[in-house]
């Protein structure tokens, strides 16, 4: 018996739901930091798991386990909508690839500026903080509003947000990585060259690919490159080929590819498990008059707010009408400047990698708390600017 599938839509379906589920776990993670279970919460976070000794060792957090092990999966997913944007989708070819392209730029450009504007004296390292997007809650939001949004906008913003994961990631690898270990980092690389020869070779045994899919998660780890960057590398690598397992068919084309099938088989794992599980244990941040007191006062957390809530819309909707006056892009159909402005608002709720570069961009707890409170405060904020510019142009 053959199932049908519809990548695309099931992706957007579950982006919507995971939107959802990621406010609740956000909100479960507030209320307990804040609730006479915090020192439960606190200690079975900081709790400690040893594997191994020697070079062998792993010891990571409970927290670090979600983060490092967990989001790998995560950023899997990332990979793999990476890869299928590119390669079928809204990142095909240059001329579909070009508005989102240079919006996403700006973007990123304007909100990094203006948090240093703010606080580069105090805290350089937090510039990439508000550079991200998230996925989840800013399409989940276009669709909740429904006929308010123009499909061509959903496209845009799915595009514009894969290039924004693409900049987050190399930020990730380049800004916010440790000192590097040469030798565990050429061990990194011939585990990449050794899965593209078998790739080549057309092995496809999956506990082969899961033995060294560890393998490069493990030289990472050791090599002080943050060691989610392995699920991004692994879901890059991907091939574009028909699938040719249990029968599966495509509703859009007829044919499932092998990154389809594997969206579809880690996708509901990622939307469902690991980013809920993520918010919840990254937003614990206690909130008492003295932590709002110092979050109002600082510079941090004033250059995050801004730099998501006016850097991210103001760089989209400059960048895109600059792209568009030197005409290397078209503006799609229906859409003007308030409507780029509202996109470029729903764009604006980082969340989960905003917080979860924050978490490396920073190494005192006090200071990561200021953070994480930022971004949740900004994204709220942004997605209600959006909504009530979405409403706004609805009603003319």
């Amino acid at each position: 018996m053959t199932s049908r599938i519809s990548p695309l839509r099931d992706f957007l379906g579950r982006e919507s739901t995971s939107g959802l589920l990621v406010l609740v776990a956000a909100a479960l993670g507030l209320i307990t930091a804040n609730s006479p279970f915090s020192d439960k919460y606190f200690s079975v976070l900081d709790f400690h798991i040893a594997v191994g000794s020697g070079w062998s060792l792993i010891d990571l957090s409970v927290l670090k386990i979600i983060n490092y092990l967990l989001m790998s999966i995560f950023f899997f997913v990332v990979g793999l909508e990476i890869k299928r944007e590119l390669t079928s989708g809204h990142l095909a070819s240059l001329k579909k690839a070009m508005l989102p392209f240079v919006a996403a730029l700006g973007g990123m450009a304007i909100p990094a500026l203006i948090y240093l504007a703010i606080a580069g004296g105090v805290a350089p390292a937090g510039w990439g903080v508000p550079v991200a997007t998230d996925i989840a809650l800013a399409v989940g939001l276009l669709t909740m509003l429904g006929p308010s949004v123009a499909a061509s906008l959903r496209s845009f913003l799915l595009a514009l947000a894969v290039i924004d994961d693409i900049g987050a990631i190399l930020v990730i690898a380049f800004v916010y990585s440790t000192g590097i270990n040469i030798s565990w980092l050429a061990a990194a690389l011939l585990s990449i060259l050794f899965i593209a020869v078998l790739k080549k070779t057309g092995v496809s045994y999956v506990l082969v690919y899961s033995l060294l899919a560890f393998t490069l998660w493990f030289c990472l780890y050791k090599t002080g490159v943050h060691p989610t960057l392995a699920g991004v590398i692994l879901g890059l690598m991907v091939p574009n080929l028909s699938y040719k397992g249990k029968k599966l068919e495509d509703i859009e084309d007829g044919s499932v590819s092998v990154i389809e099938w594997l969206e579809h088989k880690f996708h509901p794992m990622s939307t469902f498990f690991v980013v809920p599980i993520f918010a919840f244990a990254n937003t614990g941040v206690v909130i008492t008059n003295e932590s709002v007191k110092a979050a109002s006062q600082s510079l941090i957390a004033w250059g995050i707010f801004f730099g998501l809530v006016v850097g991210k819309p103001l760089g989209v909707l400059l960048a895109a009408l600059l792209a568009k006056r030197l005409k290397v892009a078209e503006l799609p159909d229906g859409v003007n400047k308030s409507s780029l402005l509202a996109t470029g608002s729903a764009a604006g709720i980082g969340f989960t990698v905003a917080i979860f570069i924050a978490n490396l961009a920073f190494d005192d707890a006090a200071t990561q708390d200021i953070a994480v409170l930022a971004v949740i405060v900004a994204s709220v904020v942004s997605a209600l600017i959006s909504m009530v510019l979405f409403k706004t142009i609805a009603k003319r």
